[in-house]
């Protein structure tokens, strides 16, 4: 059965709204969000851009910010990061809840790397290789659809926070595991569970062909080819630069950059880990991160008692978050006054049934 959930067609932004200068769109948001009250959410994911950060009720990660909104009373959930995370706030909130994405362009290439069509007919033919022993875990970064097909299939979602624990349960329930979309975030989680990389394979969506020298029968985890943009831009070149100019410095790096990467850092981590590290961190102490750029720069800024660097100096923030700006933001709010809301986020019924399966037996586990 092939699961597709839809979305409304994006409007576009006028361009008058470019025009408009900063401080006029501070002051119009500012008070659309008091005339609103608690009938406005506004989630903003870590990665956003400061000036959508100093409007949202909360900052955080994905399915956090999703289960946030989730227990507010606001008729209107205007999310603040791409459109996977506003897939989760809807299916996770009540019926009399909408959710908006302020520019539906705002997407990830990660969840983009591994469609319905493609996971289907991986499966077709992993099943004829490994029959029924293998259980899909999808990450939170990933569309409906991809949580729907793992929630069918008798798998789960995982976050960068829990994937350890997740992994550990779905080798419980059978022998193989299929790992979407991120092949980074599996094997580093499947690695430091003590699975030898000859025992992992990549399964690539374009050629429909499994990548391993080893014979099938010794494959434990099979990783979907996917990544994510931003973490795969870190480089151990990187890292030795850092230690060549200072051996104090500290690597932190989060799960979703490459093996070598991962390995050669002194820590690694989910992004709240990442955030509580630095936030308890010694004075004085220096940091090089490797994550998103806005979430760096705004950690440099918060605690300025350390010295937090990107470890990639020519590092970018994330292209497809950061569609979200004061504009879109300032022309969703005045859509919704005006009684006529766009880019609302719907995902249908049956894939959000077997999208909350998966979601559920991540949450009663982690």
């Amino acid at each position: 059965m092939t699961l597709l959930q839809s979305y409304k067609k994006n409007a576009v932004l006028p361009s008058e709204y470019y025009q408009l200068p900063e401080q006029e769109m501070r002051d119009r948001i500012k008070k659309i969000k008091e005339k609103m009250g608690e009938s406005l959410y506004i989630p903003g994911h870590h990665y956003q851009k400061d000036e959508v950060i100093d409007f949202s009720d909360d900052a955080g990660d994905s399915l956090q910010l999703a289960q946030l909104s989730a227990k507010t009373k606001a008729e209107y959930i205007v999310f603040c990061g791409v459109h996977f995370m506003a897939e989760t706030a809807d299916m996770l909130s009540s019926p009399d809840q909408t959710v908006i994405l302020p520019d539906l362009r705002a997407g990830c290439s990660m969840a983009d790397m591994a469609d319905i069509y493609q996971t289907e007919r991986a499966w077709s033919k992993l099943t004829e290789f490994f029959g029924n022993s293998i259980l899909p875990l999808t990450y939170v970064n990933s569309t409906a659809d991809i949580k729907a097909f793992c929630g069918m299939n008798g798998g789960a979602t995982v976050t960068s926070s829990n994937a350890e624990k997740m992994l550990k349960w779905a080798f419980s329930e059978k022998e193989r595991i299929l790992f979407l979309p991120d092949q980074h975030l599996g094997r580093n989680t499947a690695y430091n569970m003590g699975i030898p990389l000859e025992e992992m394979a990549v399964w690539n969506p374009q050629t429909e062909e499994l990548e391993t020298e080893q014979p099938i029968e010794n494959i434990k985890v099979i990783l979907w080819k996917g990544h994510c943009s931003v973490h795969e831009k870190f480089t151990v070149e990187h890292i030795r630069s850092f230690r060549l100019r200072d051996d104090n410095w500290n690597i932190i790096v989060h799960p979703e950059c490459t093996h070598d990467v991962v390995t050669a850092s002194d820590f690694s981590g989910s992004t709240h880990y990442i955030i509580e590290t630095l936030k308890a961190a010694e004075k004085g102490s220096k940091w090089a991160v490797g994550t998103e750029m806005n979430l760096v720069n705004r950690l440099s800024s918060q605690y300025p008692d350390i010295d937090v660097q990107s470890l990639n100096p020519n590092m970018c923030p994330c292209l497809t978050m950061n569609r979200i700006d004061l504009p879109h933001l300032l022309w969703s709010l005045e859509n919704i006054e005006n009684g006529n809301p766009q880019n609302i986020i719907t995902v249908n019924g049956e894939t959000k049934s077997f999208a909350l399966m998966a979601l559920n037996r991540m949450l009663q586990r982690a």
